[in-house]
């Protein structure tokens, strides 16, 4: 789509995407603080009234263009400019996520700031200048009025019940998936690793198995983990970074027990592929202990049970 140059544009072309950029800003401003609402809501009201400044930018702005070039206002928007970052709607993600959104903002803030620098450069009626001055200083300070608001509504309290929120959010998106990833890759790839290690007694094989076994079973956990919810409900985030992380890590728990048989010497590469599993098997039991608030006698017991006796199914499937 063909683009205007910024230099090309005249006074009330740069004063009517003024008016677009403010009102823009406003908007995504409404739509942080209703995103943030259910999980931040004290940081909800921050940009609730950051959402009112940007009101009063436009209002200003629009009181400007009438008095110098009447009521209508030209349609003319940030992407039929050259030179303006294309913006990814992360404002409709949800849940959304506190630091994301504050770097978005920042961008945002730093963005309209240039635009006002580049328009005094061609701007020449001064009470216009003017305006546009303040409004680049006041971008220019968004960042101490960001900070002044965060320090009005982000009590002690409030911060408290934003980290529990945090937390809870990098449970149900991350830890979760990722752990369930890591069990299912590190137990059910046992028995054919094994069973194929004990049948052939040759370490290449062995690999190939773990290999087709692991990155097979990463990629089906992540399909059934992607379409199980779409998160809307459950809160669990995007159905396609909760797969990846599921399936990144049933691969890589099952990867971690077949890379010993790399090794050539088999008995060897027997033993380093039961210590890795030992390792896993501690980390799976760590992790829901920390993380599940699991009892760690309780959590070791279930692990090394379950993953002992899919071992065995392997060695005695192998050994037959």
């Amino acid at each position: 789509m063909a683009k205007k140059s910024f230099k090309d544009l005249t006074e009330r072309e740069i004063l009517a995407l003024a008016i677009q950029l403010e009102e823009e800003d406003s908007r995504v401003y409404a739509e942080f603080a209703e995103g943030l609402r259910e999980n931040y809501s004290a940081t909800a009201k921050v940009f609730e009234e950051m959402q009112a400044e940007e009101s009063r930018h436009r209002q200003s702005l629009i009181d400007q263009h009438r008095k110098r070039f009447g009521d209508h206002i030209p349609l003319i928007r940030r992407q039929d400019v050259k030179g303006f970052v294309e913006r990814r709607p992360i404002w409709l993600v949800r849940p959304l996520g506190i630091k994301t959104v504050r770097r978005q903002v920042e961008i945002m803030e730093m963005e309209t700031r240039r635009f006002y620098q580049r328009a005094l450069q061609t701007i020449t009626d001064a009470s216009t200048r003017k305006l546009l001055g303040d409004l680049e200083e006041i971008e220019r300070q968004h960042s101490d009025f960001a900070s002044t608001l965060e320090e009005k509504h982000l009590t002690r309290t409030a911060r408290d019940e934003e980290e529990r929120s945090r937390r809870q959010l990098m449970m149900l998106q991350i830890v979760q998936p990722g752990l369930a990833g890591l069990m299912d890759g590190s137990v059910s790839t046992l028995a054919p690793i094994f069973a194929a290690a004990f049948a052939t007694h040759k370490t290449w094989d062995a690999f190939l198995v773990g290999l087709a076994a692991s990155l097979g079973a990463g990629i089906s956990m992540a399909f059934a983990e992607a379409l199980s919810d779409d998160g809307s409900l459950t809160g669990r985030g995007q159905p396609v970074y909760r797969g990846l992380v599921t399936g990144v890590m049933t691969a890589a728990g099952g990867l971690g027990h077949t890379l010993p048989f790399l090794i050539s010497n088999f008995h060897v590469a027997l033993i380093a592929a039961i210590v890795v599993v030992a390792i896993e098997l501690a980390i799976i039991s760590y992790v829901r202990h920390r993380y599940m608030d699991t009892p760690i006698f309780s959590s070791t017991l279930q692990v090394v049970v379950g993953g002992a006796l899919v071992f065995a199914v392997g060695i005695i499937i192998g050994s037959s």
